[in-house]
């Protein structure tokens, strides 16, 4: 009996725990995107963000997308050669990458990076006393600390999803030409005869919203840091953690809402 009550009582603490850290999510997302959206416009942050962030994170971003791309085309033309239809591999690849994969990869790699990121750099402000500084100067954190970010990481996510279609499509038709004799020319012409706009519409969608969460998670973690170095270190870890569930779930609900819309 103590063991079941003891076990009641873990999962209700949880589920206090979950609701209280989504509540005060939601708090901090609204009054960012409230901020965002009222002068002034701080542009020249939002560009410095978006070069520390995105460019900086195009390296990885690309690798993943060819490799990706490459184990793609090689696993589904032997699964399609079984049933005589090879030639199909650039559609069910650019499919896979336009809709799924792409998007979600981007954010979970190039996502972590950056959500932890901002942990870590927020975290040590936060350790430091430099955001309560910036309080008492008269000016608003929210607003001069995240806005930037959240712009960025929204901007960039369908950016660089953008590319990693494009790279990964190269290394799908590069792998199928050299391994599976199918022609570059024949291998986009079947993808473009495919695959539409509301395939690539749906991606990007997922990216944005992608973005939005990996920003407000990894601002949130920061500024939420407490216990000196130590706990900068358990906040981006956490950071990690979050994004890729957070990610991976709305991935499904997204899924699912945009296949009723598109």
């Amino acid at each position: 009996m103590k063991l079941i009550t003891a076990l009641i009582e873990s999962l209700g603490s949880r589920a206090i725990r979950l609701i209280e850290f989504t509540g005060s999510i939601a708090i901090l997302a609204w009054g960012a995107v409230w901020r965002m959206l009222m002068p002034p416009y701080s542009f020249r942050d939002v560009i410095m963000q978006i070069e520390l962030l995105g460019v900086n994170s195009l390296r990885i971003g690309l690798l993943t997308a060819a490799a990706v791309g490459s184990v793609l085309a090689l696993q589904f033309a032997f699964g399609l050669a079984k049933f005589g239809a090879q030639d199909y591999v650039g559609p069910v690849v650019a499919v896979a990458l336009l809709r799924e994969l792409a998007p979600v990869l981007t954010a979970l790699i190039v996502g972590g990076r950056i959500g932890s990121g901002m942990a870590a750099e927020l975290g040590s402000m936060k350790v430091g006393e430099q955001i309560d500084a910036i309080r008492a100067l008269g000016a608003d954190p929210i607003k001069k600390l995240i806005v930037p970010r959240l712009a960025a990481s929204i901007l960039i996510m369908p950016l660089l999803t953008v590319l990693a279609d494009l790279v990964g499509l190269l290394g799908a038709s590069a792998l199928s030409s050299a391994q599976f004799d199918i022609a570059p020319l024949f291998f986009y012409r079947s993808v473009l005869d495919i695959v539409d706009l509301s395939d690539l519409f749906s991606g990007l969608a997922k990216s944005v919203v992608f973005g939005f969460l990996v920003a407000i998670i990894g601002c949130y973690q920061g500024f939420n840091t407490s216990g000196g170095t130590q706990g900068v270190g358990q906040s981006t870890t956490g950071t990690v953690e979050l994004i890729s569930i957070s990610v991976l779930v709305s991935d499904f609900f997204l899924t699912k809402l945009l296949m009723m819309i598109i």
